[in-house]
C-alpha cells in the first residue's frame, strides 16, 4: 500500500481489477491535500483502472506531545472510513517515575457534542513502550467524529506535576485481515 497522491492521511490500498469495456473513462477521487475538500476527480481509461478504496490513516496525538495534566486531542472525522475497525497505537516516548497515564477515546454524531462513556481505552500506563488496541466503532454507525482524552497523576516524592512524551496514531484495518483473523480464531476454537 502506498500513499495516494503523497498525502499521510489516505491510503488507496488495490484490491482487483475493475470490469469495465475497454476506451471507457470513469472518475476516481484522488487526495490532493491542496483542495479544500481533500479530493478531486481524475479521469482514468477504464482498461487500465484497478478499483481501490481508501484507508484512514492519521494522528490523534502527535508524537512526542508533552502534557502534565488532563486534556483532549483533535478530533478526527471517521465517517469516511469504508470498515468501522481501527488500529490505535500509542507510543509513550518520556515518563518520570510514579505517575501513571490514563488514556480513552470518545465519539460524536456531530464533532461537537462528545459521549460522556469513552468507546475504547487503553490499560493504565506507567512505562515507556508502544501499546496497540483495536477500536471497534461497528456497534456505533452513528459515531462520525474520535478523539483521544487523557488524564495524568503522579504520586510520591519529587514534583507533583506528572510529565509525559507520547503520541497516538490510528489505522482503519482492511476488511480482509479481519476476515482472516475471524476466521484463524473460529477454527482455534
Amino acid at each position: 500500500m502506498g500513499a495516494a497522491g503523497g498525502c499521510g492521511y489516505l491510503t488507496a490500498a488495490i484490491s482487483r481489477f475493475c470490469p469495465v469495456s475497454d476506451g471507457a473513462t470513469v472518475k476516481l477521487p484522488h487526495c490532493d491535500c491542496s483542495s479544500q475538500s481533500g479530493f478531486k476527480l481524475r479521469h482514468y481509461r477504464a482498461d487500465r483502472m484497478l478499483q481501490f478504496f481508501v484507508m484512514i490513516e492519521t494522528v490523534l496525538v502527535p508524537a512526542k506531545t508533552a502534557v502534565s495534566a488532563k486534556g483532549d486531542g483533535s478530533s478526527v472525522d471517521v465517517s469516511a472510513a469504508t470498515g468501522r475497525v481501527f488500529l490505535l497505537s500509542l507510543e509513550v516516548t518520556r515518563i518520570i517515575e510514579q505517575e501513571s497515564i490514563d488514556i480513552s477515546i470518545s465519539g460524536s454524531a456531530d464533532g461537537t457534542t462528545w459521549d460522556p462513556k469513552s468507546v475504547a481505552a487503553f490499560p493504565q500506563q506507567f512505562y515507556c513502550g508502544s501499546y496497540p488496541l483495536l477500536l471497534d466503532l461497528s456497534e456505533h454507525q452513528d459515531m462520525k467524529f474520535i478523539r483521544a482524552h487523557w488524564e495524568v497523576a503522579r504520586w510520591g516524592r519529587g514534583t507533583e506535576t506528572p510529565m509525559f512524551e507520547f503520541g497516538l496514531a490510528l489505522k482503519e484495518v482492511p476488511a480482509n485481515i479481519l476476515q482472516e483473523a475471524r476466521a484463524e480464531a473460529k477454527a482455534l476454537a
